[in-house]
């Protein structure tokens, strides 16, 4: 692929994201025009809003990929994979802000694809359990979705704060909670 046409890609995916997210129902001319694009250059490329909303999902998840690659999970101290998958994932998710669940109701290899992913942090959550890093009587559901959650709040409604900010914020209340005890 030519630069200019990766570029274009790039751009039209990412204001599609954007403008997806807020309203699923924008046209393919608003996305166009949002990415700096002719409309015929969208259209060139992703027969319909679906085919691009796929195309996006996919990149989104590309990205979580890399960030749970990244992180070591299995392999680092658990403190610094958290940390890691935070400062990866916060970015991510701003970047990306489409919700994956909406794909998983249309689209069964992204649901696979999700699954496994979301397998690989249920995981994890049972590590920081099994190590005494989360206390025993939490359920490992409640704290996966306090994760998930945490991560989503951090990511839009904090959009100032930069990824290590983020992710050591995230981090304390996931580990620490807000009690003083």
């Amino acid at each position: 692929m030519r630069a200019d046409a990766a570029r274009n890609l790039t751009a039209v995916l990412h204001a599609g994201a954007q403008l997806l997210a807020e309203d699923p129902g924008t046209s393919m001319a608003a996305i166009a025009s949002a990415a700096g694009v002719d409309r015929t250059t969208v259209h060139r490329r992703f027969a319909n809003r679906e085919v691009l909303l796929s195309a996006v999902f996919q990149a989104k998840l590309d990205s979580a990929e890399r960030v749970l690659d990244e992180a070591r999970l299995v392999e680092a101290p658990l403190p610094v994979a958290l940390h890691r998958y935070l400062e990866g994932i916060i970015p991510v998710s701003r970047e990306w802000p489409v919700d994956t669940r909406l794909m998983m109701q249309k689209d069964p290899a992204a649901r696979v694809r999700r699954q496994e992913q979301s397998a690989r942090l249920d995981a994890f959550i049972r590590r920081a359990l099994d190590e005494g890093y989360l206390r025993a009587d939490v359920d490992a559901a409640w704290a996966r979705t306090i994760l998930d959650e945490l991560v989503d709040t951090v990511a839009h409604r904090f959009p100032d704060l930069e990824p290590p900010q983020a992710a050591d914020l995230v981090a304390a209340t996931l580990l620490n909670g807000l009690g003083t005890t």
